[in-house]
């Protein structure tokens, strides 16, 4: 409760600028917290849906039937179920146009190619915002802890007496700004590592998904004309 009590006080006396930097650091932390808990949640529930799917489709289920059942529901889909649709879909209608089979397979290719970039940049959405705040917080903080020294030793300057119990309030102050630029910095840099291997990792799996299916193709095609 002291500390707590400290805080607030030193708080109250700091000078306006270091208050501004402390309120935005405060801020800061407050909403990387936020993208971290929302972006834990995005990347489970993409995890959980493709395990999910990649169950469903090597279960032996009918390609054409597995394709009705994304369509029934083609406004909802995301992640490895996304790529199988977006990839059946062009598959089937370059089918119908009577391509070529290496035409066709290009094509359902850089379309799954593209539905897989779609789902990186969402799994990607605001990491780069946690990565700005790890990297910038520091030195935000340092800002407003070089400021309140500043400030201490010109008050200190323009008394003829100096005691360490004059100065001491105003270092302390200052040096709370470099504590919270820490707090908000520090959590921030751990979540945007970790999201950021998770997100590597989803990629891979997705992309090894996309080569599959597309094998799975060829073959199809190829039976087709034998």
């Amino acid at each position: 409760m002291h500390a707590e009590i400290s805080f607030i006080g030193l708080f109250l006396q700091a000078s306006l600028l270091v208050k501004f930097v402390m309120l935005l650091l405060l801020g800061m932390s407050v909403l990387s917290w936020a993208m971290i808990f929302n972006r834990r949640k995005i990347l489970t529930t993409a995890q959980n849906d493709s395990t999910s799917f990649e169950d469903k489709f090597w279960s032996g289920s009918d390609l054409s039937r597995l394709y009705h059942e994304s369509n029934a529901r083609r406004d909802n889909l995301a992640g490895m179920e996304q790529i199988f649709y977006a990839g059946f879909k062009e598959f089937i209608r370059l089918q119908k146009q009577g391509r070529s089979q290496e035409s066709l397979l290009d094509g359902t290719y850089r379309t799954m190619r593209v539905a897989l970039s779609r789902e990186v940049d969402r799994l990607e959405t605001n990491l780069s915002m946690l990565a700005t705040i790890g990297s910038i917080s520091p030195y935000i903080g340092l800002f407003g802890t070089v400021w309140g020294i500043m400030n201490a030793f010109i008050a200190l300057a323009e008394v003829k007496q100096a005691t360490l119990s004059m100065v001491a309030p105003g270092i302390a102050e200052a040096l709370i700004a470099t504590a919270l630029g820490l707090f908000a910095a520090i959590p921030a840099v751990i979540a945007y590592n970790r999201f950021s291997y998770q997100v590597e990792r989803q990629e891979n799996h997705l992309a090894n998904f996309m080569d599959e299916f597309s094998t799975i193709l060829n073959r199809q095609v190829a039976a087709g004309k034998a």
